[in-house]
């Protein structure tokens, strides 16, 4: 803002009739030089803008003596008060006054590019505002809009007009036409007035355009369009919002997505617009990025050109600078584009101005700063000559003159003397942007040729056209454009024939492909992953053929950032529980987040980027954060129909391998829940449950959330065998019964499991609390005598009732991993120690004297090795392992995994580590009791 216009003045444009400049300047009357420059450059240059002068010049004088924004304000103020009859004159002269206002705020400087635009698209809400709701008022008045009173007219009777385009970005062209779209509430009408109501409002919005559009002896007020609602060409031009969203939600194409991204409610029942906007929200913004946007705007591109002829060379004389090459729609297509591929992951991207979405894909990472802010001085520089096109004769053009006499003109108002260096300057604008956007939209073919292979895998090649995946032509042409580097990168594989193998069950696996295929299209280096991962990992690459969404995590910018911590993972899945609506999509989100999540620690352990001991603590932060912020959840949607949790409420207990954060890439959870409801018998509320019923029923709720297949399947499979009593005992368990069935009742096993037990969600005094009851149990009872000898009972029930399902097997079998885990789980119970993790519980036993330091770094030796083994296994196949079988890549994981040079010295080295640690367990536990 500023307080004197003059004073604010920065630049000056060139009077190109001078004679014609300097009558103006007559007219206008007394003002300082630089206004009588200003005024003699604007109309010299501009017949329109002189015209405008000549008959606002009294207004305009008052306008300038101070701050142009105030008397943008009065202005609108004003036509808001003006009789109804006079509605079309009134604000005809509002457009000549602001037109003329603006025009010498842009061309003097005093003004930027937004707030120019602003000042138009103020206007143009105002009107479409005032008009819309003027003639619904007449239809309230005449009784045609059934229910409706006066009161309504302020809502226009439910009807609302969406701006569209650069209305709805605040980017109004100098002579922009405005694009809107009409609906109105249907919910407003009872069900049998609602034909006539369309009616009434059709006719009012007919009206209305009609008094925006048409030009009488005042002039006009905005050419209107109508033509971007649904369907058009069939619709009326007022429809209801309900047959609206089921038109964009079966048949919605990706411009009218595009377009969406800059509506906005500018006139009526604003609220209602609101709510439909939002209601929309998962049309114009998908779940998972968008690539597919990117080819649909290409070839969008390519029919506007080849529809207006654009497709010659870039030469300014005549040039379209909004459609043609290197023109404005390329930076509007570039930055709307990448938007719609990102948008629906990250809201932040979701504005509507071009400058300013630009600046936020920077932020986000998806544009390079300097490619944005070149770009924007491009698009800046693009608009301030489009409005001097529109300005010469107030033309809805954006068509450079082609004669030198009116490129000199709009030179002219551009401040410019040199006609020849303006058009040089920007000629090389053009090219530049035309180079900077030009690659996104096109990327190079892919140069890689295709390789032959032997004739079943060339057999195999051929039938991949039968696939979901690409029984459509549009999946096909682009997994065409693909192909050849997919080959060329699967031939370059340590066996390629067993690389393609597992890419087949891949693509065999994909329900579509279109999606998929334009990702990796415009990303190639997603190729060189999926390659990596098919040549190394048949089962995450099954994985991914059952949840190709997980890829979109890969291009935010962080997928092989170190790992931040359970901190960050619980920001995440709150933003992503905020963005939605209702319980059951916070459900699916969290199993998205999940998902994209394992996804990134399995490719982080395929790659050597953490090991798997920094993979299992992984895996677990992401089960118990998933879990941790899923219970209020739980507790609130049950709550709504039970009432709140009784007393203290209920703590979820991770158990197992999730209490001792100790998960791989195929774990299931163990879970128990302890509840304290302080004496409350009842719950209070709708439904109101007694206090074990209610704990019982909401422990199955959180069960079900976890466990559900919903569209992005289910969470984790829960075993909750560990709860006391195991299957026969209740689901959920009072604090006192817990406490007193570890002390009285439990068995040894029981009290071995309890050591790894983890509060994971509650009150946090109750889980404190739950803690304490640990501890104290193990305290009490690790003394026992029976321990060991239970223990040693333990081991032999194991041993012969589950035998090794492989000469490979990590986890069952004297000295494997189950047998190390439970020795270490002894020495925690023994010793009352806190520990939850095999290696502090080892080092327990040594401190303790129930093994030597020597026996305690063998055994922790052989669980790493064993846990590797295991781990690697589980990420690499859902199968036993065989080196045989998981292929080359495969057996080169394992031996990195394992540092073994060969698989005979893994093998091996399996024999000798579990041969040491069972005669070391043996030793320390004793035989079993006959």
């Amino acid at each position: 803002m500023c307080a004197d216009f003059v004073s604010a003045l920065s630049r000056c444009p060139i009077p190109f009739d001078r004679e014609r400049g300097a009558d103006v300047v007559k007219t206008f009357g007394p003002a300082p030089e630089p206004l009588r420059a200003l005024i003699a450059g604007a109309a010299g240059s501009s017949p329109f803008l002189a015209a405008l002068i000549e008959r606002e010049g009294e207004w305009l004088s008052g306008a300038l003596a101070g701050d142009p924004s105030s008397a943008l304000a009065a202005e609108l103020d004003r036509i808001g008060t003006v009789v109804p009859d006079t509605l079309g004159a009134e604000l005809r002269r509002a457009k000549r006054r602001i037109a003329a206002l603006t025009a010498l705020a842009d061309l003097g400087g005093v003004w930027t590019l937004e707030q120019v635009t602003g000042a138009l698209s103020r206007l143009a809400d105002r009107a479409a505002d005032l008009a819309l709701r003027h003639f619904v008022g007449e239809e309230i008045r005449r009784g045609r809009l059934p229910g409706q009173t006066e009161a309504d007219i302020a809502t226009a009777g439910g009807a609302v007009a969406l701006a569209m385009g650069k209305m709805g970005a605040d980017e109004l062209n100098y002579s922009s036409d405005i694009d809107l779209i009409c609906l109105y509430d249907e919910t407003r009408y009872d069900p049998a007035d609602r034909v006539e109501a369309r009616s009434a409002l059709v006719r009012a919005v007919r009206k209305m355009a009609a008094l925006l559009n048409d030009r009488t002896s005042d002039g006009y007020v905005f050419r209107t369009d109508l033509r971007l609602r649904p369907d058009a060409s069939v619709t009326p031009v007022c429809l209801s919002m309900a047959s609206a969203e089921l038109y964009y939600e079966s048949e919605g194409r990706t411009w009218e997505r595009a377009a969406y991204i800059k509506a906005r409610p500018c006139a009526g029942d604003i609220a209602a617009g609101t709510r439909f906007l939002h209601d929309l929200t998962p049309f114009v913004w998908r779940r998972h990025l968008d690539f597919a946007a990117i080819r649909d705007a290409h070839d969008m591109r390519l029919k506007i050109r080849d529809h207006k002829g654009l497709n010659g060379p870039v030469v300014v004389a005549g040039h379209n600078l909004k459609l043609g090459r290197g023109g404005i729609r390329e930076i509007e297509f570039f930055t709307q584009t990448r938007q719609l591929i990102s948008g629906g992951r990250d809201p932040s991207l979701r504005v509507r101005g071009t400058v300013a979405g630009l600046a936020r894909l920077v932020a986000a990472g998806w544009v390079p700063a300097d490619v944005a802010a070149e770009l924007t001085d491009h698009y800046r520089a693009f608009r301030e000559i489009e409005h001097r096109i529109q300005m010469v004769n107030d033309a809805q053009t954006h068509v450079l003159p082609a004669t030198a006499e009116g490129l000199a003109r709009v030179a002219c108002l551009s401040g410019a003397s040199d006609v020849a260096a303006w058009s040089a300057e920007l000629h090389g604008r053009l090219l530049r942007v035309e180079t900077l956007t030009g690659s996104f939209f096109a990327p190079e073919p892919a140069s890689a040729a295709r390789p032959d292979f032997d004739p079943a895998v060339e057999r195999m090649i051929e039938g991949w056209r039968g696939y979901p995946a690409l029984r459509s032509e549009r999946a096909q042409q682009v997994f065409s454009r693909i192909e050849p580097e997919i080959l060329s990168r699967m031939s370059r594989a340590a066996n390629p024939d067993e690389a393609l193998r597992q890419f087949d069950g891949f693509l065999s696996g994909l329900p579509a492909g279109v999606q998929l295929f334009s990702l990796f299209e415009s990303n190639p280096q997603l190729i060189e992953l999926l390659v990596d991962i098919c040549a190394t990992a048949p089962g995450l690459a099954a994985y991914l053929s059952r949840n190709a969404g997980v890829l979109d995590a890969v291009l935010g910018g962080s997928f092989f950032a170190p790992w931040q911590g359970a901190g960050v993972l619980r920001a995440g899945l709150e933003d992503a529980f905020a963005r939605e609506g209702d319980y059951e999509s916070r459900l699916d989100a969290a199993r998205r987040w999940a998902k994209e999540w394992k996804f990134r620690v399995g490719v982080h352990h395929l790659r050597g980027i953490v090991d798997a001991a920094e993979a299992a603590r992984q895996y677990s932060d992401i089960a118990s954060v998933a879990i941790a912020a899923l219970w209020p959840e739980v507790v609130a949607e049950f709550s709504r129909r039970h009432g709140p949790q009784p007393g203290r409420g209920a703590v979820v207990v991770g158990m197992g391998s999730l209490g001792a954060e100790r998960l791989n890439a195929a774990s299931d959870v163990d879970l128990i829940v302890i509840y304290d409801a302080r004496g409350a018998e009842m719950s209070n509320g709708p439904k109101p449950l007694a206090t074990r019923q209610y704990f019982a029923r909401l422990t199955q709720s959180l069960i079900t959330a976890i466990t559900a297949a919903m569209p992005e399947g289910k969470l984790y499979d829960v075993d909750m065998r560990l709860r006391p009593s195991g299957r026969q005992g209740p689901v959920a368990t009072s604090l006192e019964s817990f406490r007193s069935y570890q002390m009285d009742e439990a068995w040894t096993w029981e009290h071995l499991a309890l050591t790894r037990a983890r509060p994971l969600a509650g009150e946090p005094s109750l889980m404190d609390d739950v803690e304490a009851v640990r501890l104290e149990v193990l305290r009490e009872k690790g003394p026992e005598a029976r321990v060991m000898p239970d223990l040693a009972e333990m081991r032999a029930r194991i041993f012969a009732a589950k035998t090794p399902e492989s000469a490979w097997e990590a986890k069952i079998g004297p000295g494997r991993l189950q047998d190390l885990e439970l020795l270490a789980q002894s020495f925690a119970l023994r010793a009352g120690s806190a520990a939850r993790h095999v290696e502090p519980q080892l080092n327990v036993g040594a401190r303790h004297g129930l093994i030597s330091r020597e026996e305690a770094a063998t055994l922790a030796s052989a669980y790493r090795f064993l846990w590797r083994l295991q781990a690697g296994g589980r990420l690499l196949t859902d199968r036993p392992i065989d080196p045989e079988t998981i292929g080359e890549g495969g057996r080169a994981f394992l031996l990195r995994e394992t540092g073994c040079e060969t698989v005979g010295g893994m093998a091996a080295r399996l024999a000798t580590v579990t041969a040491q640690a069972a005669a070391i367990i043996d030793r320390a536990v004793g035989p079993a009791q006959e």
